[in-house]
């Protein structure tokens, strides 16, 4: 047991590798990736900013949670399309003749996606730090932002790869991400949901992104979290574990 363990991390940081060396060579996703919600982040400042009431005076600090989400959202569409070559081109299939674990190759492309969505993010901070955002969070909850942005990315992910291990086409395959997008703008990442219709309230109040938004920004300004922190653990929790399930089992089918 002990040494099909040892294999198994140590294929996946070899597939870990191999995926990290194509987004790395191809920076032109993660700059796509990263530019998409900066420009929306200027918008919604600059442009939007001042029609926006939050009740607080500093715009930026209520709308970067939402810019985060949104860029997570924004990625899941590459990492789709990158299993989907990869299923076309036969490479699962090669892998899976040679003795390495079996699942090695999935966890290298969900784990690239772990990786190369934090270095969007960190980078989408930095530019939020220069728009004016501050953030009077310790350590702790700094890590604990952290935390809840890698469970959003592994949910997503997860979501993505079944996508990607089932579409019959590109598009088809990169179709997963534009559903996810709508998700963070009927929620509270632009604007209070009591500002919203009855029925937009309703959908915005009992969704995903709304309980990871307020988690994220109670974080952010050192706030009690309250039962938002459980409402999205309990949600992204949920999904991804019926998300990682069904992806295992379509890429069993599947190679």
């Amino acid at each position: 047991m002990e040494t099909t363990k040892t294999y198994f991390f140590t294929d996946t940081a070899v597939m870990l590798g191999r995926s990290l060396r194509h987004v790395f060579r191809s920076m032109d996703t993660i700059i796509t990736v990263t530019i998409m919600p900066i420009a929306m982040m200027l918008l919604f400042v600059y442009v939007l900013g001042g029609a926006i009431q939050t009740g607080t005076d500093n715009y930026v600090n209520y709308l970067l949670p939402g810019i985060l989400l949104i860029a997570i959202a924004n990625s899941i569409g590459y990492t789709s399309y990158r299993l989907f070559l990869d299923m076309q081109k036969g490479i699962f299939e090669r892998f899976h003749s040679m003795p390495i674990a079996r699942s090695a190759a999935l966890w290298g492309h969900v784990l690239t996606s772990l990786v190369s969505n934090m270095l969007s993010l960190f980078i989408i901070v930095l530019v939020a730090l220069i728009m004016g955002f501050r953030s009077s969070a310790g350590v702790i909850e700094w890590l604990g932002v952290a935390g809840m942005l890698a469970l959003f990315t592994l949910t997503l992910t997860w979501i993505a790869a079944i996508a990607g291990l089932s579409a019959k086409s590109v598009d088809g395959a990169a179709a997963i991400a534009y559903p996810i997008h709508f998700l963070p703008l009927i929620s509270s990442a632009f604007v209070p949901t009591a500002t919203m219709p009855p029925a937009v309230r309703a959908f915005a109040e009992n969704q995903p992104v709304t309980p990871v938004v307020e988690t994220i920004r109670a974080l952010l300004s050192d706030q009690p979290v309250g039962n938002e922190l459980w409402l999205a653990l309990a949600w992204c929790g949920g999904i991804v574990l019926l998300a990682y399930f069904l992806a295992m089992r379509v890429y069993r089918r599947a190679s």
